[in-house]
């Protein structure tokens, strides 16, 4: 009998892997499944690769079908003001070719001056949308330029999450990628800008944005010359997209500066930021809209100088390298004396060519961003567009919704562990919301940076919760299965386990004596290391609060994916060309601004010219084809103030101003029938601040009563004899039986009853919502006539002499 337990014993010492006798059988998969591990895991591997990408084929679909509420609800037509302008040169691109389109001069616009289209429009959109349609004519797909127009944006926002994925990958691999993709994918913030319809510059330039950041990581963490090459190549594409590239020239220098300071520097860093610099720059040159202003605007002076940094630091690294520390020593400090020389040098140019500008070297909406209040002193065009006003509280929350409140965890996940990806998420994250608290138009650059954190946060507590489960669900099989072992083959086994468990506490007995010395020996050293071990281990959550984390996670998705949905389809799916409004009668559809436009369009000369205030300038070349003094591209601050000018002045003088620039027709917007608050009486202040921006005459003290505007009975005499005031409620007292109830500003208007003299009305629509006068002509002078005049006024009287009647009676 002993030989038999000697030779177990013996037997059990020659199987290592096998703890003892009551499991035999679990041992031996055990080995079986680590030697078979690699091909398991890769065909895990592949299955995974295989399900994300079917993931992201159902998160495209997603993206591009929550933009067609616009197309099912109302019709496939081009939303909001700047897209029709877009449309227009698309449509121009299409039918002379590309090279008509750089030598486009446009003489329907900003009349008499013109405009040069190829050499003041971002072509990126253009380029891409004409692009599109090429190709699908090619393929015999005939749409019309106008369809395509109109679904660009859905298709690039499907592109746009899918960057998403990738850049979020880099970050936090795989999981977080595809939640900051579906998220992406529904945000309100840039379904707002990207519904079909919204053919505008961040509709492509958003996927641009976050591709050129993905390619960046990409080169960050794998030091590719490759990457570094698509990265700018990428960059130039944002450069012919949108103006909002400065915002990636300067953030990816200061996540570079960053690494430098935090003494972070690799040769992938450099690999990542000096050929963007180089070969990037030269591509932004290229553009003609950018042109030199790539290297002689503010803008992009943050990355020269990092250029030099970073240049300093890759030559230090490299005699250190060389050297012996002594020897480093005196090699550093001459480094670095000459590279403060030369940056002293660089920034001394800098600020040279700085101070010769009147704005420092900055374009007016920069000056803005950096001083919240530049705007509203010196530039009232640029604080007068709505979406450059800085954001309330209660639109983070429509824009972003729960999002808001999971930032904050994906920074803390981010910072576990901190690697130079996550810190240029960080970094990308704290720019964006200082930007976005500025201007509420760049809460579409926040969107993106919020998904990706809260993808990232999404993802770890979700990996947290399952882990928690799965090991709490484990633990159990195992005290299962101990259990069933005991009770069931424990009857052959358990002799010969209990006589080794009693041969094993002898032997441990035994060995006590000269093992109690050594323990208080190794106590010192075995506590640090277990500690180590304990805080390596991943974090367990008990399994009822597992579980109720991820029931409040599931509760979080279901309603953004609800708030989602309803604010595309309800609060961006409307195109301001068309207004819709609900009553107790039903759905009310407002078509007044394609019914004045085609009203322009028949009813008008094709050499005509409308005047209007800038909002509407794109529309009525586009939509009217008629010549406009300004439109919405803002260029000519002069040339806008004497149109608000005009619109400030009295009747006569209005008059004047308007055939001097051989003006036809008058364009207001009215929406005080009808409720329809975004009209010209609502914008009339901002006509007065800009106008009296550039003709001192014009103060807007006049227009307002003890500061109030007002246009009821208290409103001052130079508000009520405006041109603007009379154009808009010209016969409104016809509408209500006398009242002349304003529904907008919720009062009766002041002045009711008058007649105008130096024009008349040609057309108003339906709702009244658009009115179109025409200038009268200029009345013949009838030779008898003025000598009997001239007659009369020398023979009055003194008092009737010093009266000047005007010579258009």
């Amino acid at each position: 009998m002993k030989a038999l337990i000697d030779s177990e014993i013996s037997r059990a010492h020659t199987k290592p892997h096998i703890r003892g006798f009551r499991r035999p059988l679990m041992a031996v998969p055990v080995d079986g499944i680590i030697k078979q591990s690699t091909p398991s895991s890769s065909l895990r591997f592949a299955f995974g690769n295989v399900l994300a990408f079917f993931i992201l084929l159902l998160i495209g679909v997603l993206a591009f079908s929550i933009r067609l509420f616009s197309v099912i609800k109302y019709e496939s037509v081009i939303h909001e003001f700047d897209p029709y302008f877009n449309y227009r040169v698309t449509q121009f691109l299409t039918k002379n070719g590309i090279y008509d389109f750089w030598n486009w001069f446009d003489d329907r616009t900003w009349y008499p001056l013109g405009r040069v289209i190829g050499g003041t429009v971002y072509p990126g959109l253009t380029l891409t949308a004409g692009t599109i349609w090429k190709v699908l004519h090619s393929l015999n797909i005939p749409l019309s330029v106008e369809t395509v127009c109109v679904f660009t944006a859905p298709v690039f926002s499907a592109f746009a999450a899918w960057a998403a994925y990738l850049l979020t990958k880099e970050v936090k691999g795989t999981g977080a990628g595809l939640t900051a993709a579906v998220l992406l994918a529904m945000v309100p913030s840039y379904i707002s800008r990207s519904v079909a319809g919204s053919y505008d510059n961040e509709a492509v330039a958003i996927f641009a944005l976050i591709f050129t950041f993905y390619l960046y990581i990409k080169t960050l963490n794998t030091g590719s010359l490759f990457y570094a090459t698509l990265n700018s190549i990428s960059y130039f594409y944002m450069v012919c997209s949108w103006g909002g590239y400065t915002f990636i020239i300067n953030l990816i220098p200061m996540h570079v500066l960053l690494c430098i300071v935090t003494g972070r520097y690799s040769s992938r860093l450099y690999i990542a930021y000096a050929p963007l610099v180089v070969l990037g720059t030269l591509l932004a040159a290229l553009v003609p809209v950018v042109g030199f202003n790539a290297v002689m605007t503010s803008e992009h002076f943050a990355s020269f100088l990092v250029f030099i940094v970073i240049h300093v630091v890759a030559l230090a690294y490299y005699i250190k390298g060389m050297l012996s520390p002594k020897m480093f020593k005196v090699a550093a400090t001459l480094v670095i004396s000459v590279g403060l020389v030369v940056c002293i040098g660089v920034v001394a140019v800098l600020v040279a060519v700085v101070a010769s500008s009147p704005t420092k070297g900055w374009s007016g909406r920069s000056l803005s961003l950096l001083d919240p209040t530049y705007a509203s002193k010196y530039i009232p065009i640029i604080a007068s567009v709505s979406e450059h006003q800085p954001p309330t509280w209660p639109s983070y929350f429509m824009d972003i919704n729960v999002l808001a409140f999971l930032v904050p965890a994906g920074i803390i996940a981010c910072f576990s562990p901190l690697s130079d990806a996550s810190s240029f998420v960080i970094l990308y994250l704290v720019m964006s919301v200082y930007f976005s608290g500025v201007m509420v138009r760049l809460m579409l650059v926040f969107a993106p940076a919020a998904c990706i954190m809260s993808g990232i946060a999404l993802s770890e507590a979700f990996d947290v919760c399952t882990r928690s489960i799965k090991y709490y669900i484990s633990k159990l099989s195992e005290s299962l299965q101990t259990d069933a072992g005991d009770i069931v083959p424990g009857n052959n086994t358990s002799p010969q386990s209990d006589v080794i468990k009693t041969d094993k506490k002898d032997d441990l007995l035994k060995e006590r004596p000269s093992r109690k010395n050594k323990k208080k020996e190794k106590e010192n050293i075995e506590k640090p290391s277990v500690k180590s071990k304990t805080e390596k281990r991943p974090l367990v959550l008990p399994v009822e609060a597992s579980i109720f984390a991820l029931f409040l996670i599931i509760l979080l998705a279901a309603f953004y994916v609800i708030h989602s949905v309803w604010a595309a389809a309800e609060a961006y799916s409307a195109p301001s060309i068309v207004l819709t409004s609900h009553s107790h009668d039903g759905l009310h559809v407002f078509d007044d601004f394609r019914e004045a436009y085609a009203w322009l369009s028949h009813n008008t000369e094709v050499d005509d010219k409308v005047a209007s205030w800038w909002d509407y300038g794109y529309q009525t070349t586009a939509m009217a084809n008629r010549t406009v003094i300004v439109d919405n591209n803002t260029w000519n601050n002069t040339h806008i103030a004497t149109v608000g000018t005009a619109m400030s002045s009295p009747e006569k003088d209005a008059w004047q101003i308007f055939n001097s620039l051989d003006v036809k027709y008058v364009l207001v917007v009215f929406g005080g029938l009808v409720g329809y608050p975004s009209d010209d009486i609502n914008k009339f202040l901002w006509m007065v601040r800009i106008g009296g921006g550039v003709f001192p005459h014009i103060k807007e003290p006049d227009y307002l009563r003890d500061g109030q505007y007002r246009i009821d009975s208290q409103a001052t005499p130079t508000m009520l004899n405006s041109l603007m005031y009379k154009l808009s409620y010209f016969r409104f007292v016809e509408t209500d039986g006398g009242k002349g109830y304003d529904r907008v500003r919720r009062t009766e208007i002041g002045k009711k009853y008058f007649k105008l003299t130096h024009f008349e009305e040609v057309f108003t629509t339906h709702h009244w919502m658009v009115r179109i006068y025409k200038l009268k002509p200029q009345r013949n002078r009838i030779r008898g006539k003025t000598k009997k005049s001239k007659s009369k006024t020398t023979s009055a009287t003194p008092r009737s002499g010093t009266t000047k009647r005007n010579p258009w009676h």
